[in-house]
Parts: C-alpha cells; sequence; structure tokens
C-alpha cells in the first residue's frame, strides 16, 4: 500500500508540474467544429437519425444531451475547464467558451454567439453512399458552415436584434477551426475490406480532408486544430467484431490490425499538416495526438482511477466485454425474453461507455493530456 500510495504521489506531482509548464491560454472569440460522435453535441439525434434514452447523458446533463456519452465530450473540456477535477487530472486551461452548441439543434439552444458545432456521429470524411448510417460527411459539414457564415454576415451587416446570438464577422478569421473526423472511415472499412485495402484507402481520406481544410481556409479560416484518430482496436465494438481469435489481439486486448492502421493514418495526416503548414503559411496549424493519449490510458488505466479499460458500462452480455450488437445502451430488444441494455453502477470507473465512445471520466483525461501541450505538434505553453 505504501509503493502503491508513493506511485500516486509522484504521478500527481509530475502532472501538477506538466500542468504549469505547458498549460496554455487560447484567446478565440469563437470555435468550429466538424467531426463524428467523438465530438458531436447534438446534430445526429436533432437530425432525427435516432434518439437516445436514459443512462445517455446521466453525468453533468442529467438527461440524455445529444452527446453519445455518460456525460460530457472531449470538446466540452477543451471549451471550458471543469471546477471540479478527477484525481491525478491537472487543472485545466481551456478556452473558457460556452459549450458548442450543435448546427442543428437551432431550437433547443439557439445561440451561436461563440461558435457552432457541425459534426455528426457516424460521419466519415469521404462522401457518403447508400448505406452510410449519416449523409452528414466531411464535405457536407463544411458547406453547412459556408451556408452559415453567409446567413450570419448577412444578419450582422442588417444590424437586426439576432446578432447578438451570432459570431461578428471577425470571428470567422479569428476563430478556432477544430477537427475529429476519420474514425469512421477507417473502421467501418473494415467490414468489407483486407488490412492492405484499408492502408490503400488512407490517401483517399486524406484528400477529401485537405480539399475541405482549404475550402475553409479560402474562406478566411487561420486557425487550425487537427486531432488525429485513436486506437480503434481498443474499442469495445472492435474487439467484440473482429477479436474472436485471440492471436489477433494485443497484450492490452486490443485488436492489434485496427490500431496498425490508425497509426498509418495518423502517419499520412501528420505529414498532411506539415505540408499543409509550408502551402499556408499566414495560418497556425496544431496537429494533436489523440492516439498516444488514449492508448496511454488503456495500457496504464489503472494508474488513472479506472477498472476497466475495454468492457462497455452501458451494455448487454455481462463481462468480458458487456457488449451486443443487437441490443444498444439504453434500448430493449427480444432475444431470449425481452432485455435492456443499461448503465454500470459507476461510468468513472470505466473507459469505454457504450462500446463505442468513451465515458465522461475518460473524456475528461484525454482533454487534461491535450491541454498539457506535450502531445501536440507543435507543443504550446504559457
Amino acid at each position: 500500500m505504501e509503493a502503491r500510495s508513493c506511485i500516486f504521489q509522484i504521478i500527481t506531482l509530475t502532472f501538477i508540474f506538466l500542468s504549469t509548464a505547458h498549460s496554455t491560454i487560447f484567446n478565440f472569440p469563437a470555435a468550429f467544429n466538424f467531426g463524428d460522435s467523438n465530438s458531436d453535441t447534438g446534430n445526429f439525434i436533432a437530425a432525427g437519425l435516432d434518439r437516445l434514452n436514459p443512462p445517455y447523458g446521466q453525468i453533468y446533463f442529467h438527461q440524455p444531451s445529444g452527446r453519445f456519452c455518460d456525460g460530457r465530450l472531449i470538446i466540452d473540456f477543451l471549451s471550458k475547464s471543469p471546477s471540479i477535477m478527477r484525481p491525478f487530472v491537472p487543472k485545466m486551461d481551456a478556452m473558457d467558451l460556452p459549450h458548442l452548441n450543435a448546427y442543428l439543434d437551432a431550437i433547443n439552444k439557439p445561440s451561436f454567439r461563440t461558435g457552432c458545432n457541425f459534426a455528426v456521429a457516424a460521419s466519415k470524411i469521404l462522401p457518403p453512399t447508400a448505406t452510410s448510417i449519416s449523409p452528414f460527411s466531411f464535405g457536407v459539414q463544411v458547406n453547412q458552415f459556408l451556408r452559415f457564415k453567409s446567413l450570419v454576415l448577412q444578419v450582422v451587416a442588417k444590424g437586426k436584434k439576432l446578432y447578438k446570438h451570432l459570431p461578428e464577422a471577425d470571428y470567422f478569421e479569428k476563430g478556432l477551426y477544430m477537427f475529429d473526423i476519420g474514425q469512421n472511415d477507417l473502421a467501418g472499412a473494415f467490414y468489407s475490406k483486407t488490412f492492405d485495402q484499408v492502408v490503400a484507402s488512407i490517401p483517399n481520406f486524406l484528400a477529401e480532408f485537405e480539399a475541405g481544410l482549404k475550402k475553409l481556409y479560402d474562406e478566411g479560416a487561420r486557425n487550425f486544430w487537427i486531432h488525429n484518430t485513436g486506437p480503434l482496436g481498443c474499442l469495445t465494438e472492435n474487439v467484440a467484431k473482429f477479436g474472436t481469435d485471440s492471436s489477433k489481439l494485443d497484450e492490452h486486448g486490443c485488436v492489434r490490425g485496427h490500431n496498425e492502421a490508425a497509426k498509418l493514418f495518423n502517419l499520412q495526416l501528420h505529414v498532411l499538416t506539415k505540408k499543409l503548414k509550408s502551402q499556408l503559411s499566414d495560418s497556425n496549424i496544431t496537429y494533436v495526438d489523440i492516439y498516444t493519449i488514449k492508448s496511454n490510458l488503456i495500457a496504464n488505466y489503472s494508474l488513472y482511477g479506472f477498472e476497466q479499460s475495454i468492457m462497455a458500462c452501458c451494455g448487454y452480455g455481462g463481462p468480458p466485454l458487456n457488449y451486443d450488437t443487437r441490443v444498444s445502451c439504453g434500448k430493449t430488444s427480444v432475444l431470449n425474453g425481452t432485455v435492456t441494455a443499461l448503465g454500470c453502477s459507476d461510468s468513472t470507473k470505466y473507459v469505454n461507455w457504450d462500446g463505442i465512445h468513451y465515458t465522461e471520466a475518460a473524456n475528461h483525461y484525454v482533454a487534461s493530456q491535450i491541454l498539457s501541450g506535450k502531445h501536440s505538434d507543435p507543443p504550446f505553453g504559457r
């Protein structure tokens, strides 16, 4: 017990040091986000593509909030630091902006003064096909932004009362443009392609991403914040589907092929960001290594206060994965009788929430590491 206590003290002191040495203040008047369910604050649900039942949103919001999580997402913590910190996580120095409202959720939360979120769950970088769950690909999200900007500028120019709920004209140049997308392109490809075919598709994903980012640049965007993709092979859903052969799993119980593909995607994405920096010399482009942060969490989950790294908190089937594709979190199905996928007693002890998405506690940890500045290129500090 004394050795364990000593280790925790060392971790705590290390986090405090990193927070002091590398934390930063983000002086952006607004943020505009593009992505998938990792950062969707309500668009998928507002579009009528699905509905979320309790226990979604049970923490913080105390009801389903449109987020595929038990509480807040990484983007929620990046925009505004919480007052209560999880043990061994440093105080975060975020943008101090309200939570980003979903573009399609105009009735529920109509204020877009400090930005807008265009991310939609299940979205891909590539254009949608007839079998796509979400029609809101990256290109569609960019076009939604262009329409949003055009309408905002019209309203602001006319001096209508609504301007109080909309960004100032110069916010579009001074704002931060955030991206977290590509996970679904990779993960979805594994259902119909071999590993080599998935890897061969990566340049197509990134060419589409580059085109969308440059379109935003041409519209005046200058500050870009790009997340790479996490360890897909550690998501419960992928372990359940592709990890039935234990030889395909690594020492942490993750599907090795999925993680290797994610690494290759990230390597090429990093190369692309460096190319864009040289081409768009008056822009500020930050590449954030989400993969390393999440991999470290999976590998060392117990050090950060978690008890389960891969098993889903909200699901059906019990250990070791508590995941069944036929009964998603919060829903009821008829299998051998009527069954409901329920949440665990304490989601703060789990990294994975529903088999695909992280818990608020895990998102909080990831956000704290992002804001330390040590996992970004270029690194940042005070």
